[in-house]
């Protein structure tokens, strides 16, 4: 927030941001990073207007994450691993993200004990791993735009794969580049049950 956004205070941009998307009627999505502020500021500005969202973790090692899913539970209504933050070199390199497996994944779905989402499906290797952990939310995502964009967007790779996707998930989503009406409403022909904004 304060590098990307010119936010004087990290804290307070969250605040912001739940409060306005509430007001908007969007369903609520937090998501982790560094410094570790920034997923705490998330959880307590959920706690703060009383209401649930999704929660989703970039992809530590095993132990971390099992204790951020701790951390997150009373403000969660569904977790999720960010598995294509691991592409982002310098934040791999900064917080020793690392590849997820199905097997990896499947520990932290059993762990949570709620709908367990992997977002950042973009790749033939991600394909497989929703093949074989089979979760209740895939989200489709480069993220944004910022981590493989020789399959082309994420509009393209959901047009192509999509249908094969929702065989082995619960719901699908896609993220990236989605900013009118008609984004949606051509994401949801190919088969998305939800977009992220």
């Amino acid at each position: 927030a304060v590098e990307n956004v010119g936010y004087e205070d990290e804290r307070q941009f969250y605040f912001d941001l739940i409060r306005a998307s509430v007001k908007a009627g969007l369903a609520l999505s937090i998501g982790d990073g560094y410094p570790d502020l920034k997923l705490f500021s998330g959880i307590e500005a959920l706690r703060g207007v009383k209401k649930k969202g999704a929660v989703f973790l970039k992809p530590y090692p095993q132990m971390k994450l099992f204790e951020r899913i701790e951390a997150s539970l009373e403000a969660a209504e569904i977790i999720g691993v960010d598995t294509d933050a691991y592409n982002i070199v310098t934040m791999r390199n900064l917080v020793h993200l690392e590849k997820k497996s199905a097997k990896d994944l499947a520990a932290l779905k059993k762990y949570a004990k709620l709908p367990f989402a992997v977002k950042g499906i973009f790749t033939s290797y991600d394909i497989e791993v929703v093949k074989e952990l089979k979760p209740d939310i895939a989200i489709i995502s480069n993220h944004g735009g910022r981590i493989d964009t020789r399959e082309g967007s994420t509009a393209e790779f959901l047009a192509a794969y999509g249908t094969e996707l929702k065989k082995y998930c619960g719901s699908l989503w896609v993220d990236g580049g989605v900013r009118t009406r008609h984004d949606i409403q051509t994401a949801l022909f190919y088969g998305a049950s939800q977009v992220i904004i």
